[in-house]
C-alpha cells in the first residue's frame, strides 16, 4: 500500500511537498539489496549544456542531501528569511555519457537534474528546505531548464518513478535492475513526444497559458493545470460545471467504490444529497462523507478530497480524485476505471494528463498526485535492487 504522496518529505520540506507516491508501509522481511544502491544517469538529451545533479531527501527523520558517494548528510545553516543553501551539486553527465552515483538505503526523496545553471535551494530557520518552484512568481528557477524523478529505498526494496504532476519538462525514463538480472523500464515519451505534448497545450486556448518559454525560446516546461490556476495562468473553476454534474449524477444511484484491486469484496457505497456525497461500508454503517469539491481540490487531490493514509476514507477519496482528474465520476456506477479508453472522455477534462498518457511509450505517467489508481503511473520497483536507472531522453 503505498503513502499519500505529501508524506514523502512533508515532514521538513518548508515550501513544497513532495509529490510522489514512491513510500511504502515496509513489512517484516530480511533486507535486500545493497547499502549504497548504484544510479546511473544517462543523458541522450541531444543537448549541450553541462548537466547538474542533486540527490535530497529524508533519512533517519531528518532531511538533508547526498554526495557523489552516497554519503547522506541533513541540511545546516537555516535561517528566516531562508538562507541559501550549500552547493551540493554533483557534476552530471554531458550529452551521450553517464554517470553512476550511489542512493543509500533508508532514503526517500528526489534525484533533481538541471541543463545549464545550477538550481537555488534555500534552508529555512527550522532546517526546511525550500525546493525550486518555477510556477511561483519571483522564483529564481524560473528560467532554468529542469526535472526530478522521485525515490524511496528501504529494506522492503526500490520504487523509483518520473513525475509530471507539477510539470512536464525534461523527458526522461526511469529503470530498475533486480539481482535476477531483469530490468523495468517506464516514463519514456514516444519520439517527439516533448513536441508534440507543448504542441497540444499551445493548441488549446484553455490550456495555452501553461507552456513556459525563456527569452531565448526554450520551452522550459508545461506546467499542470493546478499550477498554472495557482500562478493566474489557468481558470480556476475550469472543472466545475464537469463536478457539478458528476456529484448529481449519483443523487438518485449509488455510487460503488472498489478501491483494492485484489479485494473485489471491498466496497463502498455512497450517495448525494445536497453538496455532499456519504458512504457506508458492506453493513450499511456510514464510514466518510465528501462535501463537493473545488476545481482546485480536484487538481491538487486535497481539501475536500484529502486522503488519509488509512483503509477507507483515503481510498475512496483517492478513487474520487483520480474518476474526476478522468472525468469518469458521473458517468459510471463503479470506480475506479480500471480501463483508460474510458478515461478523458468529457468536454471538460485534465487534457495535459491526457496527452502526457498519450505521448508516453507505455501509456503510463504520474501527471496528477493519484494517477497510481488502476496502476496508470510511471514506477519501477525492485523488493531486491542490484541497480537503478534514469535516461535522459532526446527532447526531439
Amino acid at each position: 500500500m503505498r503513502l499519500h504522496r505529501g508524506t514523502l518529505l512533508g515532514l521538513a520540506v518548508a515550501a513544497l511537498a513532495v509529490p510522489a507516491a514512491i513510500a511504502v508501509i515496509p513489512t517484516a522481511q530480511a533486507a535486500t539489496g545493497p547499502e549504497l544502491l548504484p544510479l546511473t544517469v544517462t543523458n541522450n538529451s541531444g543537448r549541450g549544456e553541462a548537466t547538474h545533479l542533486y540527490v535530497l531527501g529524508v533519512s533517519g527523520g531528518k532531511l538533508g542531501y547526498v554526495t557523489e558517494a552516497g554519503a547522506f548528510s541533513p541540511w545546516t545553516g537555516g535561517a528566516n528569511p531562508p538562507a541559501p543553501a550549500p552547493d551540493v551539486s554533483i557534476d552530471g553527465p554531458g550529452n551521450g555519457a553517464s554517470k553512476t552515483i550511489s542512493v543509500p538505503k533508508g532514503l526517500s526523496g528526489r534525484m533533481y537534474l538541471s541543463f545549464g545553471d545550477k538550481l537555488d535551494f534555500r534552508i529555512s530557520q527550522d532546517g526546511g528546505l525550500v525546493q525550486p518552484a518555477p510556477w511561483a512568481a519571483g522564483d529564481p528557477n524560473s528560467d532554468i531548464l529542469f526535472d526530478w524523478s522521485e525515490f524511496t529505498y528501504n529494506d522492503s526494496g526500490i520504487w523509483l518513478n518520473s513525475s509530471q504532476v507539477d510539470m512536464f519538462a525534461v523527458p526522461h525514463a526511469v529503470t530498475v535492475t533486480g539481482t535476477d538480472g531483469r530490468t523495468a523500464r517506464t516514463g519514456e515519451l514516444e519520439a517527439g513526444g516533448r513536441d508534440a505534448v507543448i504542441e497540444a497545450m499551445k493548441a488549446n486556448a484553455s490550456f495555452r497559458g501553461l507552456v513556459r518559454t525563456r527569452d531565448d525560446g526554450t520551452v522550459l516546461r508545461v506546467l499542470s493545470p493546478g499550477k498554472g490556476a495557482d500562478g493566474g495562468s489557468f481558470d480556476p473553476d475550469y472543472l466545475a460545471p464537469y463536478i457539478d454534474r458528476a456529484w448529481a449524477a449519483y443523487a438518485g444511484a449509488d455510487l460503488t467504490v472498489q478501491p483494492f484491486a485484489d479485494q473485489p469484496g471491498q466496497v463502498f457505497r455512497g450517495r448525494t444529497s445536497g453538496d455532499v456525497m456519504t458512504f457506508t461500508d458492506a453493513t450499511g454503517a456510514r464510514v466518510a462523507a465528501f462535501t463537493k469539491p473545488t476545481t482546485a481540490h480536484v487538481w491538487g487531490c486535497d481539501g475536500h478530497l484529502a486522503a488519509p493514509n488509512d483503509l477507507v476514507v483515503g481510498p475512496i477519496a483517492r478513487s474520487l480524485c483520480a474518476a474526476l482528474q478522468r472525468s469518469t465520476l458521473g458517468t459510471r456506477a463503479v470506480e475506479p476505471s480500471t480501463d483508460p479508453s474510458t478515461f478523458y472522455r468529457n468536454d471538460l477534462t485534465n487534457e495535459y494528463a491526457k496527452v502526457i498518457h498519450e505521448q508516453m511509450v507505455d501509456g503510463k505517467a504520474y501527471a496528477f498526485a493519484f494517477d497510481d489508481v488502476a496502476n496508470q503511473e510511471s514506477l519501477v520497483h525492485s523488493g531486491d535492487p542490484a541497480a537503478i536507472g534514469i535516461t535522459l531522453t532526446p527532447f526531439e
